[in-house]
């Protein structure tokens, strides 16, 4: 089996709206030559880079080889592009390799169809290199995507497998439960520091308390799972045993942590505990039964990252707007606090009692929301006029 490039062109997709987010972990892991488009973030690395990527980007939906790039608006033109491509370099003769497809603004627009002609084009790549007229697929896998944007094709294996915001420490779920990629992000934005306190008092099923103190002990959000590309012969074993063994060289675990959440449903909550302790953070959140009216979150200069429910969560819009009200009570009760609240709700600034001094779209799954950005005095870190 041929090696691995010592330089691959990798793509670390991204929920809309977080895209520099993305980058700047990208970056933050020391990798460069990166490029931000609509959706993902390229960047330039070698096999071990997939590990890491893998193991270590919070807000990024799941990591992809770019196999080549080329223009087709005809069937032949996707077959002899996708042909062309160095497919048994990757792909085992054993291994089990689909198709997925998506296709915007381009002549071919049937997705079934183009899904079949790569399908094809592959097969006749790997009867080349291995004499076999048929693939069994019962090794590693390997998914293939075509995706096709304005009559270019762009041809990724998915060294990822289930998404990235499946850390592995979640077994059950509530009701409409926030990403663990966007709740990374979420923490990541507000650029919280682990010596503040931290405090979400819609917590639901703890997503946001767990993601932050796994951010503030610099834990490597992959590290209780497992990925496809570790049945990959480019990706070898040494390599994944490399940097999971950086990753807990690099955890800060001596870091005190003042995190806690709280929710009015104590369904939510048993599920938030199970939640902590599957993710070895049970001594350090504290997680309680409490309606936001009550919220008390104790110290001074702290944060408060929250994604009061909505829709699916509380269907009912007179508990929304309770919600929300109480939630502005609370604020006013914090005066030397920061505060990031995810709501698609028009109303918040009104029930915060004033304009967010910063507001970002972002996408809940596909409800369009903000993030309303209340700074503590004194700027973003409110902190610095107690540390002058």
């Amino acid at each position: 089996m041929p090696q691995a490039s010592p330089t691959l062109e990798l793509i670390a997709t991204a929920p809309m709206g977080l895209e520099a987010v993305v980058a700047r972990e990208v970056r933050d892991l020391g990798y460069g030559q990166v490029t931000v488009e609509n959706g993902r973030v390229t960047f330039i690395g070698d096999a071990l880079a997939i590990c890491r990527a893998n193991l270590w980007l919070r807000t990024a939906d799941r990591i992809l080889v770019k196999m080549g790039q080329f223009e087709a608006r005809t069937f032949d033109e996707l077959f002899e592009g996708t042909k062309a491509l160095p497919w048994p370099d990757w792909i085992p003769e054993d291994a089990e390799f689909p198709v997925e497809g998506r296709s915007h603004k381009s002549q071919l627009s049937s997705v079934p169809a183009c899904q079949g002609i790569v399908k094809k084009a592959v097969v006749e790549k790997m009867k080349q290199r291995y004499g076999t007229e048929w693939f069994r697929e019962t090794g590693g896998r390997f998914v293939i995507e075509v995706a096709l944007l304005n009559d270019v094709a762009t041809l990724t294996l998915d060294t990822t497998g289930p998404g990235l915001h499946k850390r592995g420490y979640r077994k059950l779920v509530t009701e409409a439960p926030l990403k663990e990629t966007m709740a990374a992000a979420l923490v990541l934005l507000s650029r919280w520091q682990p010596e503040r306190p931290l405090y979400d008092p819609f917590c639901g099923s703890g997503t946001i308390p767990i993601e932050a103190a796994m951010i503030g002990w610099n834990l490597a959000p992959g590290l209780r799972r497992s990925f496809n590309a570790e049945a990959w012969p480019l990706v070898p074993e040494k390599l994944w045993q490399q940097a999971r063994e950086e990753a807990f060289d690099l955890v800060r675990d001596d870091v005190p942590l003042e995190i806690a959440g709280s929710d009015i449903d104590p369904a939510a909550i048993d599920v938030a505990l199970a939640a902590a302790k599957a993710a070895g953070l049970a001594k350090e959140l504290r997680l309680s039964v409490l309606p936001v009216a009550k919220a008390r979150p104790a110290g001074e200069y702290g944060c408060i990252i929250t994604n009061p429910p909505y829709g699916e969560r509380l269907g009912d819009p007179s508990d929304v707007e309770k919600a929300l009200r109480q939630l502005g009570s609370v604020y006013a009760l914090l005066p030397t606090w920061s505060n990031f609240i995810l709501s698609p709700s028009k109303r918040l600034e009104h029930y915060m009692g004033r304009t967010a001094d910063k507001k970002r779209k972002l996408f809940n799954g596909r409800i369009e929301c903000a993030l309303y950005q209340y700074f503590a005095p004194g700027g973003l870190y409110g902190w610095r006029k107690s540390e002058k």
